[in-house]
């Protein structure tokens, strides 16, 4: 890789990340995300400011003792005003912290020096100066963070060219132009970053975004493109307010299709699952639709687009999902083809194709429950039973004879219904009670209680989630509802969906589809080849 086409990576999760709205690292959770950035490859990892707790001053004891290939990097500001750099107690943190490189931020726009901190221009020149100065004699190598450089170079584009020098006379390698409140657009920061690429040709120019306007990735593509070395932002995009550059999002863009050289080659396809760990540690739920790395990125549903990717897959994406450690899905719904059904359960049924009678009975049948509200995208349990029965495949476990459920006002705690169940297997009946935390809860326990007497291996299936949609509001208690629920006995998660205008006769769809499906699969009725 040419060296022009070199970026440096600078991602600040656990600094910037963890100023996001809900999020708190713990220092295992910090060492868990080091570890992951490490082993994807970004260039710097922005470890935290040792200056603002105690928590980060032991994170970095702890985090020093790791070997790694990234370079780690303490975090925090310029020295107050009218002291010496080496008396202000946040530049001695940085110096404990024991980096090889920090990152020091100082003011760019003159509101800020005379509104914020209330200092003189000059002497906010001074502060700048003298810190990155200290630093660079005590063996750091410094990385300068310009904030609100963009807002300032628009307000006065002189001064806020004055702060970068003072940073670069003191020995600052690397001028970061940051857009702290999100508000610039794309053209203005190729502009302004190619102007202070002429103005400084021998310093890296970086670029750090947030995404209050919704084009922090786009502004960070316009400023490499008018010649920033050095990208920061967030793994995932977590940060103050509505975020920072997403790093998932940018990186695959730089690197696969622009011809930037970002993290090691061989290294691209962990992208997908360092973003997935990054955010199980930070207790946030990722997006399905975040671009490369989100579950839908590469799911198709409609049937041409569906059709077209199986004959070309450039034809409706635009990278291949493998790179990336994603998938490619295919969604059936009413406006998926038959490509998409024999795509989907080619690993059941390899022999079936898309000129199959009972492929079309099958799409017919899809099509005609979707129309009364069904929804097949996240219950390809009950999918799967569906197309068992077309073909004449599936075998019934259990009858269901009869079940009624009644709730009770004032209730125990958690005990709040009762419901009765009814089954059969092999002409031997069964009937038993149960209490539960609602009528749903109550048929679960039942209906699985009465058929362990013949399945005991449905003691360890649970439940574990439960969502129910209203389908057409306007008429009101009327309305039909759609029931998804998932399952798991520990080794496999599925799920299933009943539709009724009855909340508990759609639920008990549901629930009597997830055991239908568990016990097929226990006997090995459904079974994928694998």
């Amino acid at each position: 890789m040419e060296q022009n086409k070199k970026i440096e990576i600078f991602d600040s999760t656990l600094r910037d990340g963890a100023q996001s709205e809900g999020i708190n690292f713990s220092i295992e959770d910090k060492l868990s995300i080091v570890k992951a950035l490490d082993a994807f490859g970004v260039t710097y990892i922005e470890a935290g400011n040792p200056g603002s707790n105690p928590k980060d001053l032991e994170f970095f004891s702890k985090v020093n003792e790791l070997k790694l290939n990234s370079t780690l990097v303490a975090f925090g500001s310029t020295r107050r005003k009218d002291i010496k750099a080496q008396d202000d107690q946040n530049v001695k943190s940085l110096l404990d912290a024991k980096t090889s490189v920090v990152a020091i931020f100082g003011k760019s726009w003159k509101l800020h020096v005379t509104e914020i901190i209330n200092t003189t221009p000059q002497e906010n020149l001074n502060m700048i100066n003298d810190t990155v100065s200290y630093l660079k004699s005590q063996g750091k190598k410094v990385v300068y963070d310009a904030e609100h450089f963009f807002d300032g170079y628009k307000a006065d584009p002189e001064y806020a060219l004055e702060t970068l020098k003072s940073a670069y006379d003191g020995g600052a390698t690397t001028l970061v132009l940051c857009d702290t409140n999100g508000g610039s657009f794309p053209y203005e920061v190729y502009n302004i970053t190619k102007s202070v690429v002429e103005k400084f040709p021998h310093a890296v120019i970086g670029i750090h975004c947030h995404n209050d306007s919704s084009v922090a990735e786009a502004n960070s593509i316009m400023a490499v493109t008018a010649g920033a070395k050095h990208v920061q932002g967030t793994f995932i995009g977590y940060g103050e307010r509505c975020g920072n550059t997403n790093l998932s999002a940018l990186i695959p863009s730089l690197q696969l299709k622009m011809g930037y050289d970002c993290v090691p080659a061989d290294n691209m396809h962990l992208l997908t699952d360092t973003s997935r760990l990054i955010a199980e540690i930070s207790n946030v739920s990722l997006s399905r639709f975040m671009p490369y790395v989100g579950a839908s990125a590469f799911t198709h549903k409609a049937g041409m687009h569906a059709d077209g990717v199986l004959k070309v897959q450039s034809s409706f994406e635009h990278i291949n999902p493998e790179s990336v450690g994603n998938e490619r899905k295919f969604v059936l719904s009413e406006i998926a083809g038959r490509n998409v059904l024999v795509n989907k359960i080619k690993n059941y049924f390899p022999d079936l194709t898309k000129d199959s009678p009972k492929v079309i009975d099958i799409l017919n049948q899809i099509k005609a429950m979707e129309k009364d509200g069904y929804q097949f995208e996240s219950a390809e349990a009950t999918f799967l039973l569906i197309v068992y029965k077309a073909l004449g495949l599936y075998v019934p476990q259990f009858e269901l004879i009869n079940y009624k459920t009644s709730t009770e006002v004032p209730s125990e705690k958690l005990l709040s219904a009762t419901a009765v169940v009814k089954i059969k297997v092999n002409e031997k009946s069964e009937l038993t009670c149960a209490q539960g935390d609602g009528p749903v809860n109550a048929l679960d326990l039942a209906l699985r209680k009465a058929l362990e007497v013949f399945y005991p291996s449905l003691a360890k299936m649970s439940l574990i989630d439960y969502k129910v949609r209203v389908l057409d509001s306007k008429e009101a208690t009327a309305a039909k509802v759609r029931v998804l629920i998932s399952s798991t006995d520990g080794n496999e998660v599925w799920s299933t969906v009943g539709v009724s205008t009855d909340l508990i006769e759609a639920s008990f769809k549901a629930l009597v589809d997830s055991i239908e499906y568990k016990l097929m699969s226990d006997k090995k009725i459904i079974s994928n080849g694998n």
